[in-house]
C-alpha cells in the first residue's frame, strides 16, 4: 500500500483501514494499549455505555483516546428504536462540540443482535436531514444497502456474521454484490474472530473493517490488535495485486516448453 491509498469517509481521509471499538476491555488502560497496538485512526464509542463526559465523577474514555489523536466515532449500539438512535446521535455531537461524523446502528432483537433494516432507514433519513454523517451498520442484504446510500450514509457497514460471534465471513457472495454495487465506503461490521477473517474481508474489496469482540476477548488482545492490523495490510495489498485465476487442475510453476529435455527416449 501507499500513502495515496487512504480510506476517505465524508471527505476525510484515513491511512488505515482497521476500525475498532472500545468495549469488553479489562480496564482503560488496556483499552487505550490495544487501540494503539491496532494503528487505527477511528474508534467507535458507545455512548450509552461509554463515559466521554457525560458523567463527571467516572473515568472518561478521551483521557486515553483523545479527539487529537483519533477521530471518535460515536454509535448506537443498544438503541431498538430509531427515535431513540437518534436521540443518542443528537446527545454525541453535543458532548462532542459539533461532531457529525456518527455509526447509527438499530437493533431488532437481544438475542441475535441482527438489525432492524426498516427502522435503520427511517433513523438514517431522520440523521441525514440533520446533517449527520451516517455510517450505517446494516444487514448483508445488498438491496437495503443500496437503499442506505442512496438516502445519504456516507458508509455502509454490512455484518459478516452476528456481533461478537467471531464466525468470520459467512456471507461472501453477499458482500460481493454490495460491493460491486456501491459508490460509499463498504466496512464489514461485526463476525470477524481472527486476522485471516479480515484479510478475507479485505480481499474481496472491502475498504475496511470494524471490530471490537476479536481483540478484546482474545486472549492477549495487544498481540491480537497487532494481528489485525497486518491482516488487514495483507488483505488490502493481495486485493490491489490482483489474485491469480483459480484452476481445476494443476498448471506447473516451471513450465516444460523450451526446456531441453520434454520426456521421450
Amino acid at each position: 500500500m501507499t500513502d495515496q491509498d487512504t480510506l476517505t469517509i465524508a471527505g476525510r481521509h484515513f491511512q488505515s483501514r482497521l476500525l475498532v471499538g472500545t468495549g469488553k476491555y479489562r480496564d482503560m488502560a488496556e483499552t487505550g494499549e490495544a487501540i494503539r497496538a491496532s494503528g487505527a485512526q477511528i474508534v467507535t464509542v458507545a455512548i450509552r455505555r461509554t463515559n466521554i463526559g457525560q458523567n463527571a465523577d467516572e473515568e472518561n474514555l478521551l483521557d486515553v483516546i483523545p479527539p487529537s489523536e483519533f477521530t471518535i466515532l460515536p454509535n448506537t449500539a443498544g438503541c431498538y428504536t430509531a427515535d431513540d438512535a437518534v436521540r443518542v446521535c443528537r446527545l454525541a455531537r453535543e458532548l462532542l462540540d459539533g461532531h457529525n461524523l456518527v455509526k447509527l446502528e438499530v437493533l431488532g432483537d437481544q438475542k441475535t443482535l441482527y438489525p432492524d433494516v426498516p427502522a435503520t432507514l427511517e433513523a438514517a433519513g431522520k440523521l441525514v436531514a440533520d446533517g449527520f454523517d451516517v455510517m450505517v451498520y446494516t444487514s448483508d442484504d445488498p438491496i437495503a444497502a443500496k437503499r442506505l446510500e442512496e438516502m445519504g450514509c456516507v458508509a455502509v457497514m454490512p455484518l459478516a456474521s452476528p456481533i461478537g460471534s467471531g464466525l468470520g465471513i459467512q456471507n461472501r457472495y453477499n458482500l460481493m454484490t454490495i460491493i460491486e454495487n456501491a459508490d460509499v465506503p463498504i466496512i464489514v461490521d461485526a463476525g470477524v474472530g481472527t486476522a485471516s477473517d479480515a484479510a478475507v474481508a479485505m480481499e474481496l474489496g472491502c475498504d475496511g473493517v470494524l471490530m471490537n469482540t476479536a481483540i478484546a476477548a482474545a486472549k492477549n488482545p495487544l498481540l491480537m490488535a497487532s494481528a489485525m492490523r497486518k491482516g488487514i495490510e495483507a488483505g488490502r495489498e493481495a486485493f490491489l495485486a490482483g489474485r491469480m485465476p483459480m484452476r481445476r487442475f494443476a498448471s506447473a510453476s516451471s513450465p516444460l516448453e523450451g526446456t531441453f529435455w520434454q520426456g521421450g527416449a
